[in-house]
């Protein structure tokens, strides 16, 4: 909602202005489409040129999500805590059942409790490889953690490469509107023999290009990849509130204050209460 209204109040503020001073919208509407297909189409090939195909469906899936937020809600963090407090429980008690849980995570009785998590391929991996890890029985428990961090820090990258697209092509934008000015300017001249009404129109018609450039850079695709990015670091803490309560857990502590010290580590926008988790356990417990 924020985005959309932030975008309304861009272009109403820009066009009224103008408009307020006593400028024509019948050049800029003219020269809009003419303009727009240069600019626009030159950057979309500029984007698709200088990324794989991965990162190009990333980055629809990142212009999506400025307008839907990110996607881990204050419910699947509560959901997330008491995934992982039943399986580290089961865990102390039966490392041997708990395996079986982590090799076929779409079998098993406990993830298949909490859909969401459970169809984010990452959330998934980082638990079980970390988990079988643990059982395995690395001699340095640094060494658990050590590897378990360096995969955060490649899922981080990996989701942000759609905003670095993004912001890419904002720094692009105006440098193109300025190919689609001197274009206009080159057919000026190419008709300088005709009235000075008639030059002025076509001038004007060729500086769309620069403000179009400049306007989309800094006012449309410049602010969606600071969006993405925000968003994309706030996802992130999903994962690292993993890595939280397993590093808590390598250093034998109980499950209880694992899952209190993941909990603190949750953005505190979607930071589900002490209160809250507790009482979800206590009835994930009861339905057990």
């Amino acid at each position: 909602m924020n985005t959309i209204f932030g975008l309304i109040i861009t272009v109403v503020m820009v066009f009224g202005g103008y408009l307020l001073a006593g400028g024509k919208m019948g050049i800029i509407t003219h020269a809009l489409p003419f303009e727009g297909m240069m600019i626009g189409g030159a950057a979309l090939g500029a984007f698709f040129a200088g990324n794989d195909m991965n990162t190009v469906k990333h980055t629809m899936g990142d212009v999506t999500a400025v307008f839907t937020g990110a996607k881990w809600k204050k419910t699947d963090y509560q959901d997330l805590l008491c995934l992982m407090h039943e399986l580290l429980n089961l865990m102390k008690q039966n490392p041997v059942e708990v395996e079986s849980h982590i090799e076929a995570p779409g079998e098993s009785s406990i993830f298949t409790k909490y859909p969401k998590i459970l169809k984010d391929h990452s959330a998934i991996e980082l638990v079980c490889d970390t988990i079988r890890s643990m059982i395995m029985n690395f001699d340095n428990v640094h060494q658990v953690e050590e590897l378990m961090q360096k995969q955060l820090d490649q899922l981080a990258e990996d989701k942000l490469h759609g905003s670095h697209a993004l912001q890419n092509m904002a720094d692009a934008l105006p440098a193109l509107g300025i190919v689609a000015a001197v274009l206009g300017v080159i057919k000026t001249m190419a008709s300088i023999d005709k009235p000075p009404e008639i030059l002025g129109g076509m001038i004007g018609g060729a500086l769309v290009g620069t403000f179009l450039g400049v306007f989309l850079a800094y006012g449309v695709v410049g602010p969606f990849a600071k969006k993405v990015k925000d968003i994309r670091v706030e996802e992130h803490a999903f994962y690292a509130m993993i890595g939280e309560i397993l590093v808590s857990n390598l250093h034998l502590n109980p499950v209880n204050i694992c899952v209190e010290v993941a909990r603190r580590h949750a953005p505190s926008r979607v930071r589900p209460t002490y209160d809250e988790v507790d009482q979800a356990i206590r009835n994930m417990k009861r339905a057990a």
